[in-house]
């Protein structure tokens, strides 16, 4: 590809470009993270209601075994990530804050870990109805943070009549590597997770939009995907947060989706690579997700890579296993972007995880970090995607004016990328006043 072809790929306006830091994990394959002698399996890993414990204390479940039930429609089961013996049912730390009810599992150190609990299906066979059924069974959420039920995603794009699926490939966040891993060497369950959301929700065409630093995995699905007419890889240009949904669909289809609307309301639905790839792979098996694959990068790590990690493994295990020894409050899940430092080690690995970082002295203290005056540089308006002004809504902010920033300058408009808090020359900590605004107006709508 010429320099011209590259300066000429489809891209949205403002963003920024944060050093991408993937060189370390990006051309490993993917290797598999031992079993923890004890998994904290939280009820609540997705949007919605929480599911509902299935097992009772000193009970044996076989990997794969279903233990919590969905609660209603919004809401998916959780099945055993190992074969061991349920030690109880307690609250435990979380990455939000809250303590939350998980299943606590001591693991059979003895047991071979194979799956046995499942059967294969013909997806071929099964109706839409039955995929959505299929699916919502599998314990599928998006895995690309958001843990939104994946069943009910697909069910709202078929009620809505959507046309496009959109395949978010772009991986925008520094460190994060694992779709880029996946497009590599899982292509044919992508395929298969991707002519799967295709049935169910009703959508006649796929396009999966990747970014340009990726152009290895671009090729392969354009070889892997060549003979299915319904299926088209766009390379869009390196920036963030390219991945936004909201932004992929501006670029791939030049649509925009009204403010306050969703995707379907232009006719798109939107899933994530890792999470049509783990569809691929599982619902031929009939088995429910139990690991997910995770970027585990940054200084604090003395073997960075992308680890498939049974879902519920303290984060202390796993970082003992890559080699690091710093403190708690230098670890970010997520990407160092939209991601969260979390307070305690105990806090285990859940479906909405798909990078673990350790950022010795890359990670600001709140505490000690001088925030200074806006100078009104601008800088947050040339950064910010969705074209607000986050200066304003930042000053609005700290006078506690919510409604304002709501019903004025459209704060709802805002995913907290933090393109805004990244370019401030002043260290003003913008994408936190916005979360507790809107924290405050939901508080006050309720």
């Amino acid at each position: 590809m010429s320099l011209l072809g590259r300066l000429m790929r489809k891209t949205f306006a403002n963003g920024v470009h944060p050093p991408a830091h993937k060189d370390r994990t990006a051309a490993q394959p993917i290797r598999r993270l031992p079993f923890a002698s004890q998994l904290f399996i939280p009820l609540s890993q997705h949007i919605g209601h929480a599911a509902v414990a299935l097992v009772h204390p000193g009970q044996e479940v076989v990997r794969g075994e279903p233990i919590a039930r969905a609660d209603g429609f919004l809401s998916v089961p959780i099945h055993a990530p190992a074969t061991g013996i349920i030690r109880e049912i307690r609250l435990i730390p979380t990455a939000r804050g809250p303590k939350a009810e998980a299943i606590v599992l001591d693991v059979y150190a003895a047991d071979g870990q194979r799956v046995l609990y499942g059967g294969s299906q013909d997806v071929e066979r099964l109706t839409p109805a039955q995929l959505i059924d299929a699916i919502q069974e599998s314990g599928m959420v998006g895995l690309g943070g958001a843990a939104f039920p994946t069943h009910a995603k697909l069910a709202t794009a078929r009620e809505k009549q959507v046309e496009t699926l959109i395949v978010n490939g772009c991986e925008c966040e520094p460190y994060l590597t694992t779709d880029h891993r996946l497009m590599l060497e899982w292509a044919d369950d992508l395929r298969r997770g991707i002519q799967v959301a295709l049935r169910a929700s009703g959508a006649r065409r796929a396009i999966l939009g990747i970014e340009d630093n990726k152009l290895d995995a671009v090729a392969a699905l354009r070889a892997s995907f060549a003979d299915d007419d319904r299926i088209a890889v766009e390379a869009v240009k390196t920036k963030y947060p390219q991945g936004s949904a909201e932004l992929l669909i501006k670029v791939l289809l030049d649509r925009e989706v009204p403010a306050g609307g969703r995707s379907y309301d232009v006719g798109v639905v939107v899933q994530n690579i890792a999470t049509l790839a783990e569809l691929g792979k599982l619902l031929p098996r009939r088995e429910g997700l139990i690991e997910r694959v995770v970027t585990i990068s940054g200084p604090g790590i003395r073997r960075p890579g992308n680890y498939l990690v049974p879902l519920g493994t303290p984060l202390a295990f796993v970082l003992e296993q890559v080699g690091f020894t710093g403190a708690a409050g230098e670890i970010v899940l997520g990407g160092p972007m939209m991601g969260s430092t979390v307070g305690s080690l105990e806090v285990p690995v859940i479906k909405a995880v798909s990078g673990i970082l350790a950022l010795q002295g890359l990670v600001a203290d709140a505490g000690t970090q001088h925030v200074y005056p806006c100078i009104s540089c601008g800088e947050c308006l040339r950064a910010c995607p969705m074209h607000l002004n986050p200066s304003r809504l930042g000053l609005l902010a700290a006078r506690r004016e919510y409604e304002a920033m709501a019903q004025r300058f459209h704060l709802d408009a805002c995913f907290e990328c933090g393109s805004c808090t990244y370019v401030c020359p002043a260290n003003i900590p913008l994408v936190h006043y916005f979360r507790i605004a809107k924290g405050m107006l939901r508080e006050k709508a309720a």
